[in-house]
């Protein structure tokens, strides 16, 4: 590693003190920064190339230099004779301006060490690239060492130097004289450019139809820098002394063969004995061989051959060459048209951009990348040209790499994502999201590429909006959450609600159930499904779409609606939605299958629920009953309201009647319990649970049994002497003496919950101390209505009729007495079924008339209370159902579907007038 470490500081020090020595001093270098060593190029590859950058602006250059060192073993007028030459190359191609010459940035530079001066970004030079490596640095670079050029780039190439020569002798008279693939040079962008004027010649009399040209001697003395390339040059040179245009294209004939013969020209020639040599070749070309050509493509090669000619009259002079066969390739004649763009106007441009998708697939990738994309981003410039540029540079970057992408492709389209106008940009780039969000940094994303989506989103034009809602599906994967969920969402929920479009709204809820997959559960419960209900519109497709956001939630596996915001939210609001008569019958039968699922999976998981807790409580009280201690415990701690309870409907049915004879016999020990009267005591608390959640039973119309007085007498007697002995009992768990005939027990048991702070009894509507008078309400004073809170039924805080007689099981007498039932026997002809119904009427004695009644008074006249509780049924047990809650048509107005015969009650079991019945009438139908 450390080896390698000093063999790197070796060759960057190395590099740095040849660009250091090299250039040190020289002018160019207050207005340039040198960087390393690319290529060579010039006569004899004299020339280093290396890549800089204008201090000022930034711009890219390179720099060729000349380091006089290296002809330093020639003497000092040898010495001058090649500087001379070398600053006359450069002085001349500085003065010509043309695309097919290389464009010098700053003109030549001397310093006592080099020669120096800028021009265009460069790659290399053509004998770089076809394996002529001198003067290169070391290590070889990569990019030329594996560098290939490809059929376009060398027909496009060929033709370009073609047209730089038909410039030279049309536009310039002027002679080139070492045309070779030394001084042909490649731009960064692969084209290629004519220099090393140094041996050019300019014609003695341009303003002639015929041009003469003086050519100079052949010196074979002279330093190789100060002479052409010999094995390029046209045999008139050196056998005739002479020249002229036609010279210059025998040099092309010759470039041509190197190119597609790996850089061999077609000649060696024996620079010692130059004259001999040329002697020799000026037989062979009499009559070339077919051999020497064969590599060269068969539609040039008569063209080749044609150059090659002995006689210069027989050249194709270079505007004939521009024009032969072989350069019409499609590749070719399209890097042709991108040369020339600056010369047409927006309409063919236009038409020539919009058939160039159809060419790039078949050209290589560099030269789309390094030749055709800076000509298409030097159009942005020209917002009517983006339309038509945009589409082109976006298929190149398709086949770019990302780092490619980001490095030349990126900050050309930076401005464009800001461009509003015309519209059409922003609908390309809609297209190629995918391909923007894949290669853009996330950075860039962010700041440049979401920004131009949202304002697509909020487009006043319904196209755009229509056409973003549709491909926003396409890339939603690829936006980062946070964007999706504060910024993306909340605009197309506004375009959704705010738009007059129809199409829009519909493509809103359709773009939503697309990428509800990328979003959170609760994010669609809190957000999504909610925004539903606030859609103003009831147009079919966009209920169609409201239910399918909500099927997409409700059966995606990753996200789901609870039960309770399936019953509360969403049920309610598709069945509101599933009658809504713009609906067909196919789009109503979908709303029902969703509901019917929606239904179907609420259902069973909440009775799931319910059978799991069931289980549980089921488990706690088989443990309850297995642990005789805890039960011990209970039979000596006070009894409760529920306890009271379980009592009652343990020992006596829901409907007064005694269940065997639990009603009058004590309740036995629970610690002396068999095994057998355990599981029995069990399933008795079960049905008991199961009473207790069962309805009240309603009230029925009991027409007036036709009895006798006697029968109706006796019965009131016993039903009083009852009602008295019952009262004589006391709800207290303390030791008390043994009743006293005659005292009053309450109806009501006088539990916890029914007291208030002080332990006063919590009134229940009805004034203690107004008591209730003997007449047609004796009854009343029977079963001693005293104050009374609500009474537990079946878990309610309801207030009931039904007298506690579980409470009558409970210790009462003094203590050691034993637990010793009351005498019951008297409420036998109450509840047992099979005595005849009476009604209150028939149990007790008239009312004196114009007996003033308090409490009748709030029912009605004097004369209405004459004759109270005419016709009134018997409740639950033998209770008039005037009392309590089963008597309360507002409890159940169900109870008031009666037959027609029957009479007209109001809560107190009173007839009333026909107006009240009216009211009634109109108040339950």
């Amino acid at each position: 590693m450390e080896s390698m470490l000093n063999k790197l500081k070796s060759t960057v020090t190395k590099v740095t003190a040849d660009v250091t020595s090299a250039v040190m001093g020289n002018p160019v270098t207050r207005e340039f920064e040198v960087g390393r060593h690319i290529a060579s190029g010039g006569p004899g590859l004299c020339w280093r190339i290396y890549n800089g950058t204008k201090k000022s602006t930034k711009q890219e250059v390179a720099v060729f230099v000349f380091d006089k060192k290296m002809v330093d073993k020639y003497q000092k007028f040898e010495k001058d004779q090649i500087v001379d030459s070398l600053k006359k190359g450069v002085q001349q191609l500085t003065r010509l301006r043309h695309p097919r010459l290389l464009t010098v940035q700053h003109p030549l530079e001397e310093s006592r060490d080099c020669l120096a001066f800028c021009t265009e970004p460069v790659f290399a030079s053509l004998s770089n690239v076809l394996g002529q490596w001198e003067n290169l640095p070391s290590p070889m670079p990569n990019d030329i060492k594996e560098y290939k050029l490809y059929d376009v780039e060398t027909k496009y190439g060929l033709l370009q130097i073609s047209e730089g020569l038909s410039f030279l002798h049309s536009g310039v008279k002027m002679v080139h004289g070492n045309l070779c693939p030394e001084n042909i040079i490649l731009n960064k962008s692969g084209a290629w450019k004519i220099m090393g004027f140094d041996f050019s010649i300019s014609s003695t009399n341009p303003s002639d139809a015929e041009l003469k040209y003086t050519c100079k001697e052949w010196e074979p003395n002279l330093p190789p820098l100060c002479l052409p390339n010999p094995e390029y040059l046209a045999p008139e040179y050196i056998l005739s002394v002479s020249c002229d245009s036609a010279s210059d294209m025998y040099s092309l004939g010759v470039v041509m063969h190197a190119v597609f013969n790996e850089g061999k020209p077609v000649f060696k020639v024996n620079k010692h004995d130059i004259f001999k040599s040329f002697s020799r070749q000026l037989d062979q070309l009499s009559s070339i061989s077919p051999a020497v050509l064969n590599k060269i493509p068969e539609e040039v090669r008569e063209h080749v051959k044609m150059l090659l000619s002995v006689t210069p009259n027989v050249r194709p002079d270079a505007d004939q060459m521009t024009k032969i066969p072989f350069f019409d390739d499609v590749g070719a004649v399209t890097l042709q048209y991108f040369d020339s763009l600056f010369q047409r106007d927006n309409l063919q441009k236009s038409q020539f951009y919009k058939g160039l998708p159809k060419v790039l697939p078949k050209l290589p990738k560099r030269v789309v990348v390094y030749r055709i994309l800076p000509a298409l981003t030097s159009e942005f410039v020209n917002p009517d040209m983006v339309p038509f540029v945009l589409p082109n540079v976006l298929l190149i970057a398709e086949e770019c790499t990302k780092e490619e992408y980001i490095r030349l492709i990126m900050p050309e389209l930076t401005p464009v994502f800001k461009q509003q106008e015309p519209v059409q940009i922003l609908l390309i780039f809609l297209q190629k999201m995918d391909l923007l969000l894949t290669k853009t940094p996330s950075e860039d994303i962010k700041n440049s590429v979401l920004p131009m989506v949202y304002r697509a989103l909020e487009a006043p034009s319904v196209q755009i909006q229509e056409l973003c809602l549709n491909i926003i599906p396409t890339f939603a994967n690829l936006i980062d959450y946070p964007s999706m969920k504060n910024s993306l969402i909340p605009r197309i929920k506004s375009a959704c609600l705010q738009t007059s479009s129809l199409a829009v709204r519909v493509n809103s809820l359709v773009c939503l159930g697309k990428i509800l997959e990328y979003l959170d559960k609760w994010y669609v419960i809190d957000e999504i499904l909610p925004f539903l209900q606030q859609i103003p519109s009831r147009e079919p497709a966009v209920l169609m779409g409201v239910l399918g956001i909500y099927k997409c939630t409700f059966s995606h596996k990753k996200l789901g609606i609870p039960k309770e915001h399936l019953a509360t939210k969403s049920l309610p609001h598709l069945v509101s939605l599933s009658i809504d008569n713009n609906l067909n019958l196919n789009q109503f039968n979908s709303f029902m299958v969703v509901i019917r699922d929606m239904l179907s999976r609420m259902e069973n998981e909440h009775k799931t629920k319910l059978e799991q807790l069931h289980i549980m409580q089921e488990q706690q009280r088989s443990i309850n009953i297995s642990n005789p201690g805890n039960q011990s415990e209970q039979t000596k701690s006070p009894p409760s309201s529920g306890n009271q309870i379980d009592d009652i409907f343990g020992s006596t049915g829901v409907n007064g009647k005694e269940n065997g004879s639990a009603a009058t016999a004590p309740q036995p020990n629970r610690m002396s319990l068999t095994l057998e009267e355990k599981q029995r005591l069990a399933k008795e608390q079960e049905q008991a649970a199961k009473l207790r959640n069962q309805q009240p039973l309603a009230p029925q119309s009991i027409q007036p049994a036709n009895t006798n007085n006697t029968k109706t007498k006796d019965l009131t007697s016993s039903l009083l002497n009852s009602m008295t002995s019952l009262n004589s009992l006391s709800l207290a768990n303390t030791a008390r003496p043994a009743p006293a005939q005659g005292t009053t027990i309450p109806a009501f048991p006088s539990s916890g919950p029914m007291a208030g702070s002080m332990g006063a009894p919590v009134s229940n509507g009805f004034n203690p101390p107004m008591g209730f008078q003997t007449g047609g309400m004796g009854i009343g004073m029977g079963m001693g209505m005293r104050p009374s809170g609500p009474a537990l039924y079946g878990g309610m805080a309801t207030t009931t009729s039904t007298p506690n007689f579980g409470a009558l099981t409970q210790n009462q007498g003094p203590v050691g007495q034993t637990n010793k039932a009351p005498n019951l026997s008297a409420l036998d002809s109450l509840f047992t079924p099979s005595q005849p119904k009476v009604t209150l009427n028939q149990m007790g004695p008239k009312a004196t008339p114009g007996t003033n009644t308090p409490w009748l008074n709030q029912f009605g006249s004097a004369q209405n209370a004459q004759t109270p509780m005419q016709g009134a049924p018997v409740g639950m047990g033998g209770v008039p159902s005037g009392f309590g809650m089963q008597a309360n048509p507002f409890f159940s107005p169900q109870n008031f579907s009666q037959p027609a015969a029957a009479p007209s009650l109001n809560q107190s079991g009173i007839k009333h007038s026909s107006s009240v019945n009216n009211d009634l009438k109109d108040l339950f139908g």
